[in-house]
C-alpha cells in the first residue's frame, strides 16, 4: 500500500478514476493538471508539481502522458517511481486491497486486441455458469480495471485488454496468463522505436501462460520457452490451431476438437486467429471444449469490426472501420475474394504498399476518401494498375461516404464484398472510426433497402 502521498499526473477519465479509487483506500492524493481539477481532491499545475517532488512517494500516470513528458522525466530522475494505472490497480489487488487477490488474463497486440478480449470473456463467464466465478472484460473494453476491483459485487477473473501504454507503465503486472496475438509498427511517436513497442507488448507473457501467434515471426522471436502457439495451420504439438474446419488443442495427449470454424464472427482469418487464441487461455483456466463452443456460438462481434451490415442480391457491406492501419486492414482483407475496397484518411506516415501489393489479386475496385487518398492511389498504379480507382473530392463526411458507397453499389455484383476497412486514422475528416463506420452502414443499407 502507498504510505505517503501520491501525484496522480492527469486529471482525465483515467485519472479521475484513480483518484476516486485511492480516496477510497484512505491514501493522500494531489492531482497535476494544469487544465482540469477533481472535486474533493487537491490539485496543482503540473510545473508547481515537477517543483514539489519531494513531497511524493510515487507518480502515477494515465496511459496517455508519454514517457518524455517532462514532469515524469523529472520523477525518474528524482527517484520517484512511475507507475501505470493498471500496475497500481494489479499491486493493490495483489496486496489484498481488494480481499482475495483476482485472476489476470491479458490481451494484447497491434490487432484484434478488443474480438479476442470480448471472446475471451465470454469463454470465461460459461465457465462461470459451473464454478461461479464472475469474469468481466476491462481495461480498455468493458469498465476500467480500477472499478472493476472496487465493485461491491466482486469480480473473480479480470480479462483485460491492455495497450503497449499501459504494459509500458507496468514492471511487476505478471498475468495468470497472457496472450500477445500480432506485432505491427504503431504508435512509434510514443514508444521512440519498433523494439521499445514489442518489449512493452512482451510483458503480456511474463506469466506462468503465456500464448503467442505462431504465424507473425515477430512474435515467435518474443515468445519464451514453453508457450503456447497458435495457427491457422494444423497445430502441432503444442499448439492450437485448425482440423478439417474445427479449432483443436493440441496441447495435451491427443487433439481435442473445441468448435467448428464456420459461424465465428467476425468471418475469416482474423477472426479464426482471435477464437483460437482465446481458447488458449480459457483452455489454460479449465474451460473444456463445451464453454469454448458455447461462447463462440452465441458471439457477435463489437461495432466496426468486421460486421456484415448490409446485403442485398448476393452483395455483402462489411464495416471493418477499426482498420485504422495497414496492418489492420491486411487482416480484414485476407480471406476474401472479389472485393471493392474503401479506403483513405490519415495514414500517418505508414507504407500501403505492401499492403495492395499483397492483396492486389483480391481487388475489384478501391475507393478512396480523405487526406492521404492520393498517395494510396499512387500505390495502386504502382501495385494494381489495373484495379479501377475512384477518388471522392468530397469532404463533407456523409457526402463523401455516400458518394462512395453509391460507386461500390455500380461496380459491386453477386458474390463481391463491399468492405469498409480504411488502412488509416478518421480525425481528418469524422469525430473517429464509429462515425466513419456508422455512415457507412447507414449508407449501405439506404442503398440495399
Amino acid at each position: 500500500m502507498i504510505t505517503g502521498t501520491a501525484l496522480i499526473a492527469g486529471a482525465g477519465v483515467s485519472g479521475r478514476g484513480l483518484a476516486r479509487l485511492l480516496v477510497d483506500l484512505g491514501v493522500d492524493v494531489v492531482v497535476a493538471d494544469d487544465n482540469a481539477r477533481i472535486e474533493g481532491v487537491r490539485g496543482m499545475g503540473v510545473d508547481e508539481a515537477r517543483g514539489r517532488l519531494g513531497e511524493f512517494e510515487v507518480v502515477i500516470t494515465s496511459p496517455g502522458w508519454r514517457p518524455d513528458h517532462p514532469l515524469l522525466l523529472d520523477a525518474a530522475a528524482a527517484g520517484l517511481e512511475v507507475l501505470g494505472d493498471v500496475e497500481l490497480a494489479y499491486r493493490l489487488d495483489r496486496a489484498g486491497a481488494f480481499g482475495a487477490p483476482r485472476t489476470w488474463l491479458v490481451v494484447t497486440g497491434t490487432n484484434g486486441k478488443t474480438t479476442t478480449t470480448a471472446m475471451l470473456a465470454a469463454m470465461m463467464r460459461e465457465l462461470g455458469r459451473d464454478t461461479g466465478l464472475r469474469a468481466e472484460a476491462v481495461g480498455n473494453i468493458g469498465v476500467s480495471v480500477a472499478d472493476a476491483l472496487a465493485d461491491p459485487r466482486r469480480v473473480d477473473v479480470l480479462v483485460a485488454e491492455l495497450s503497449s501504454f499501459q504494459l509500458h507503465w507496468s514492471s511487476e503486472l505478471t498475468p495468470d496468463a497472457g496472450v500477445l496475438l500480432n506485432l505491427a509498427e504503431d504508435h512509434l511517436d510514443w514508444h521512440g522505436s519498433f523494439a521499445a513497442y514489442t518489449e512493452a507488448k512482451a510483458r503480456a507473457l511474463t506469466g506462468p501462460v503465456a500464448v503467442a501467434g505462431a504465424d507473425d515471426p515477430a512474435v515467435r522471436a518474443l515468445a519464451p520457452e514453453g508457450h503456447i502457439g497458435f495457427t491457422l495451420a494444423e497445430p502441432a504439438v503444442g499448439q492450437f490451431g485448425v482440423i478439417g474446419g474445427q479449432l483443436v488443442d493440441n496441447t495435451g495427449d491427443a487433439p481435442v476438437v473445441l468448435a467448428p470454424v464456420a459461424g465465428i464472427q467476425p468471418a475469416g482469418p482474423a477472426g479464426v486467429l482471435d477464437a483460437l487464441a482465446a481458447a488458449a487461455v480459457a483452455r489454460s483456466q479449465g474451460a473444456a471444449p463445451a464453454h469454448i463452443a458455447a461462447a463462440l456460438a452465441g458471439f457477435q462481434v463489437d461495432g466496426h469490426r468486421g460486421q456484415t451490415v448490409a446485403e442485398n442480391g448476393g452483395v455483402a457491406w462489411v464495416d471493418n472501420s477499426k482498420a485504422t492501419n495497414p496492418h489492420a486492414a491486411d487482416a480484414a482483407l485476407a480471406g476474401l475474394h472479389d472485393v471493392v475496397w474503401l479506403a483513405g484518411g490519415q495514414l500517418k506516415g505508414a507504407d500501403v504498399g505492401p499492403l495492395i501489393r499483397d492483396h492486389a489479386h483480391r481487388l475489384k475496385g478501391v475507393g478512396l476518401l480523405g487526406a492521404d487518398a492520393a498517395l494510396i492511389a499512387d500505390a495502386l498504379r504502382a501495385h494494381a494498375p489495373d484495379v479501377p480507382v475512384h477518388v471522392t473530392a468530397l469532404t463533407d463526411p456523409a457526402a463523401a461516404i455516400d458518394d462512395l458507397v453509391d460507386w461500390a453499389g455500380g461496380i459491386a455484383e453477386a458474390g463481391d464484398t463491399v468492405l469498409l476497412a480504411p488502412a488509416a486514422a478518421s480525425l481528418d475528416m469524422f469525430t473517429g472510426m464509429s462515425q466513419r463506420g456508422d455512415l457507412f452502414a447507414a449508407a449501405a443499407r439506404a442503398r440495399t433497402s
